[in-house]
């Protein structure tokens, strides 16, 4: 496109939600206004998080956004999920400054979906331009597309980016009606298996699905317990902000599933996860009681419930995890597209990401033999 120009807005919270949306589509919670928008209010984003919210837009003849990029200046590479610190550190070993570096992303959201926010599809080239010179203009080392969709990878392959693979584990429904006929698709051995985990999971417990506004205070307070223990034993700082768990409620409405394990009317544990069109999300996870098996429950078997319920396409339960094979998450490929400007940079990064894709495809096609489904 010629005369074209995009402007950076000084956060997602600049731009008004009907526009961002129009953008975004309904179908990925994570790249919508509400989500996006709860990060930077709760304080999550921005500040000295060191995720600084720059959304670049490309307005349409109406004067309204005709295409949204969700973009960060990032002073780290914590919260990503697509890990390029070996990257950074052969950047400065080298003399340069690997950061601040640029971001498009959901922050702390290892989720597949459009990176490029389009009402009109003709203008994906000018962002990915603009992305560049954004990059270009500011001397920044690279920028990150992370988590892309299938779908969105050519365009950033044809603008020259490297794209990179990952793996992850989704569970398909293959129009399951109960949690039994996807069990009937499992051998045996792993049939009985997951049955009995399910029992010892949930003896003595009340398990709760709770949506919209019968997610109430008391219930975001035993939350932010359970995500506070896994944030400290993964992260060391949880990444989240107290107040972002009922600004996302309050934005996203039924759109957000809370699955907590009651015992005696106590919440000890609980799983958060967001409703696409066709995906339930698994997003958060912790518990303030050691359970066998408890983790499994909510965050995997409910989830399958939960999505056949609702007649889901998939569940998406986050980053890594090859035990999810086990419970019938299989592997599939994911995205990333990364422009970098310095020829010799890019050059070693290219080299590293042909040896990494083989290594990730291999490893891919082993695990998918590994399924549990019944041979044949």
């Amino acid at each position: 496109m010629t005369g074209v120009s995009a402007r950076l807005c000084e956060g997602v919270c600049a731009i008004a939600a009907a526009d961002w949306d129009a953008c975004a589509g309904a179908g990925n919670p994570f790249v919508s206004h509400g989500f996006l928008a709860a990060l930077e209010q709760s304080g999550s984003v921005g500040g000295r998080s060191g995720w600084q919210p720059l959304p670049i837009v490309i307005d349409g003849p109406d004067g309204r956004p005709a295409g949204i990029v969700p973009a960060y200046a990032k002073s780290h590479s914590q919260g990503e999920y697509v890990f390029d610190h070996g990257w950074a550190d052969a950047w400065q070993r080298a003399g340069g400054d690997y950061y601040p570096k640029l971001q498009i992303a959901s922050p702390f959201s290892p989720v597949p979906g459009p990176r490029l926010l389009l009402r009109d599809p003709a203008v994906a080239p000018a962002l990915i331009a603009a992305l560049e010179t954004v990059v270009d203009q500011n001397g920044l080392s690279s920028a990150h597309a992370t988590f892309v969709t299938d779908e969105q990878v050519p365009a950033f392959e044809a603008a020259g980016w490297l794209i990179r693979q990952g793996t992850q584990f989704h569970w398909a429904n293959d129009g399951y009606a109960t949690f039994d006929d996807f069990l009937a698709a499992l051998a045996s051995r792993k049939r009985k298996a997951i049955r009995k985990e399910r029992a010892a999971a949930v003896e003595g417990l009340t398990i709760r699905h709770l949506s919209g506004d019968a997610i109430r205070p008391e219930h975001w307070d035993a939350f932010w317990a359970f995500y506070q223990d896994t944030g400290r034993r993964k992260w060391g700082t949880p990444y989240l902000k107290r107040s972002f768990f009922p600004l996302l409620g309050a934005a996203l409405g039924d759109r957000v599933l809370l699955i907590l394990a009651e015992r005696d009317g106590v919440p000890i544990a609980g799983a958060l996860n967001l409703v696409g069109d066709d995906a339930l999300y698994g997003r958060y996870w912790g518990s303030t009681e050691e359970v066998p098996f408890l983790h499994f429950e909510l965050c995997y078997y409910q989830a399958i419930d939960a999505a056949i319920a609702r007649g889901l396409a998939r569940v998406e339960a986050g980053a890594q995890g090859e035990h999810k094979l086990a419970r019938g998450y299989v592997p599939v490929p994911t995205w990333s597209a990364h422009y970098i400007p310095d020829p010799n940079f890019r050059r070693a990064v290219a080299d590293f990401l042909t040896r990494e894709c083989e290594g990730v495809a291999a490893e891919a096609s082993y695990l998918a033999e590994m399924a549990p489904f019944k041979r044949g």
